[in-house]
């Protein structure tokens, strides 16, 4: 998590291009909450809570929700969010603190803990008695996680965007990924076992898409959009991997909008998208900006773990 917890990492862009979790996600949260007989809404606790958004999506269920992230950029972002009129959380706070500990929560108090997109970082031979200590019985655990986008009816663009990401050339992005933190994302978070003496009724969720079409791939579907280029573009650049790639190459500048410049290794990727996807191109020039509001459909895969408490 090290280029989260940076000052140089930006907060804003991160709230501001990366993908927000639908309704049917949050549903089938509350769903499986609610399916437990001891089932109470009295505090969320939000783990890595970024700039806030799961924090805020869960006010309306629970009496008291608490967001909780190691970055002091984060936090701000997440409180800065939450506060601003006309749309307000009265019963939303954030800590700046590790998952792993949580001393301002009493034992056995909270109703559900969640993480997006964030518990692969978790150490979980500290975490999982730190959770055993808060968590009410019956209370519900959901981690979930997304993998990289993909163009559903663009495969040739979706193969430059994995080898860009993973191949270990140090010009691209392989290299900068940290691990295992990625493996256990790439890996759908097959890595996070609830322990079964203290954790039951444990549910996977998973989704693999495809470059056949909108819903063609295997699973449950949580992750998609239709976004421009120009939005996949700036999404690319929240990527961890390319924070790293830009401290090592600092002097390589992304191109201006006029097109000038020779850019970095996302305007690279995406000069590669569009000569392999004509339909991609816009006028064909690089120059041209009209390429930026072309809209593709995305999907990410992912996956949701889900369990209750024991006594």
């Amino acid at each position: 998590m090290a280029s989260f917890l940076s000052k140089s990492f930006g907060h804003k862009g991160y709230a501001a291009f990366r993908p927000t979790y639908p309704a049917e996600l949050y549903k089938a949260v509350l769903s499986f909450h609610q399916g437990s007989p001891d089932a109470a809404r009295t505090l969320a606790l939000d783990l890595g809570t970024g700039h806030g958004l799961v924090a805020r999506e869960l006010s309306p269920h629970f009496g008291r929700v608490i967001g909780t992230d190691p970055s002091a950029g984060m936090i701000a972002q997440a409180r800065e969010l939450s506060t601003c009129p006309p749309t307000t959380y009265p019963n939303v706070s954030f800590h700046q603190a590790a998952a792993e500990s949580s001393p301002f929560v009493s034992d056995r108090r909270v109703s559900l803990v969640t993480a997006a997109q964030a518990s692969h970082w978790f150490n979980y031979p500290t975490l999982w008695p730190e959770l055993a200590r808060i968590m009410q019985p019956g209370g519900t655990l959901a981690f979930w996680g997304y993998k990289d986008h993909v163009l559903v009816s663009h495969p040739k663009a979706s193969e430059i965007i994995e080898h860009f990401a993973y191949q270990k050339d140090p010009a691209l992005l392989g290299s900068y990924w940290q691990q295992p933190g990625r493996r256990i994302v790439q890996e759908k978070l097959r890595a996070v076992v609830p322990p079964a003496a203290e954790w039951r009724d444990i549910t996977r969720i998973e989704y693999e898409p495809s470059t056949q079409g909108i819903g063609s791939g295997q699973g449950t579907r949580f992750m998609s959009a239709r976004m421009t280029l120009g939005a996949m573009e700036e999404y690319m650049r929240t990527w961890s991997s390319f924070h790293k790639w830009q401290q090592k190459f600092p002097d390589q500048k992304r191109r201006g909008e006029d097109g000038s410049g020779e850019g970095d290794v996302i305007d690279r990727m995406m000069d590669a998208i569009r000569e392999a996807e004509p339909g991609l191109r816009g006028d064909g020039s690089r120059n041209s900006v009209d390429w930026k509001a072309i809209e593709v459909d995305v999907e990410w895969g992912s996956a949701l773990v889900l369990a209750r408490k024991g006594p």
